[in-house]
């Protein structure tokens, strides 16, 4: 296997024991602001592409629509930020492991070889 991280994931078994724990208030702030990001983003545009057609002026739709698309975005990675790169990790090395493993590379639940 040619990439380190997807072979180290393979070789210490990643798992998902990081959500095991119980997470703090940072975690679930982020997560509701994260949920923000989802409300203000396609609902939003969508909103202004009727106020648009409705007031017959598509200036709205044009200027507000990627405005607010590009203001969820930043809502969304702040609330990434605020709800942790740990889990994040934690669940992409599980991810990587189980893609790997589901292809026939690395080793089965059974317990098969270490990948070199």
């Amino acid at each position: 296997m040619k990439v380190p991280y997807v072979r180290r994931a393979v070789n210490e078994r990643a798992d998902l024991s990081a959500f095991r724990e119980k997470p703090g208030v940072r975690v679930y702030v982020g997560l509701v602001v994260i949920a923000i990001s989802y409300i203000i983003g396609w609902p939003a545009v969508a909103l202004f592409g009727v106020l648009s057609v409705y007031f017959s002026e598509p200036r709205i739709l044009l200027v507000g629509g990627p405005a607010i698309y590009g203001t969820s975005h930043v809502v969304f990675w702040v609330g990434i930020y605020l709800a942790g790169a740990r889990y994040t990790a934690a669940f992409f090395r599980w991810g990587a492991r189980r893609l790997v493993e589901r292809l026939g590379g690395g080793r089965s639940d059974e317990g098969g070889p270490r990948v070199p």
